[in-house]
């Protein structure tokens, strides 16, 4: 990914490919890394791929939020001149996307969330790791996954640099407070931006009965599954992940 990483003004970011842009959030411990494939196999289908690095641990603490976040990323699509953009977010990365719908729907075509926060915070708090020694954080980071090989020592290596930095886990808590403070299921059924939800059936961080809580409040949403897959589809099963949100795209014609 190193040769389309593009930093301007306050902005890092991934960018490739020409045509409909599809704006794509990370997550609390999500390098921009974990979307390798979504910017691959879409950058080369018709659409731009733009990845911005969101400033989870750079921002004042009192703008480390969820709705700080979105309106970053409001400020960003209006940077880049976009008009309308495709949000796809992982986890606080979804999370994200779904505060940004409900703030600025004039900005979004379309919206894909996939291990998405945003109904059931106990996920962020209770999951995240408590500085302990490296076995430990380990097993958590392999336990994101249905097959804990996808658990790289440098993904591992990531977390456990961040537990242990105090000023990084003073910022995580804050956005895991944030993530409580922000729950959407009362804003959910009067968004009506067409919604793909993708799922994997085994995620043990946000578990499918909350993929269904999705589907079954937004009112222009479709819900898929992949089998064998826990919080990060879009890592585990990228051709299954792109396969399924291209599909849903051609449908709504986005």
């Amino acid at each position: 990914m190193e040769g389309n990483f593009k930093k301007e003004g306050r902005y890092s970011y991934y960018e490739a490919g020409e045509g409909t842009p599809i704006v794509v959030l990370h997550g609390l411990m999500g390098g921009l890394s974990n979307f390798n494939g979504v910017a691959n196999y879409f950058s080369s289908h018709g659409y731009k791929v733009v990845i911005p690095e969101l400033p989870i641990y750079t921002q004042n603490i009192l703008k480390t939020n969820v709705k700080a976040f979105a309106k970053y990323v409001k400020d960003f699509i209006t940077f880049k001149g976009f008009d309308r953009v495709i949000l796809l977010g992982n986890s606080l990365g979804g999370h994200i996307a779904l505060y940004h719908s409900k703030m600025y729907p004039e900005k979004v075509a379309g919206l894909v969330i996939t291990g998405s926060s945003g109904l059931y915070e106990s996920a962020m708090g209770d999951s995240y790791p408590k500085r302990g020694d490296y076995e430990y954080i380990k097993k958590k980071a392999e336990a994101v996954f249905y097959d804990p090989n996808v658990a790289t020592k440098e993904i591992v290596d990531e977390v456990f640099s961040v537990v242990n930095d105090r000023i990084k886990v003073i910022k995580t808590l804050t956005i895991a407070k944030s993530a409580i403070r922000h729950n959407m299921a009362k804003d959910l059924p009067k968004m009506h931006v067409k919604t793909c939800i993708i799922w994997g059936k085994n995620d043990q961080v946000t578990p499918p009965e909350v993929a269904e809580e999705f589907h079954k409040l937004m009112p222009n949403s479709e819900l898929y599954w992949i089998d064998k897959c826990g919080h990060a589809a879009m890592m585990e099963h990228p051709d299954e992940f792109n396969r399924l949100l291209h599909e849903w795209l051609k449908e709504v014609h986005l």
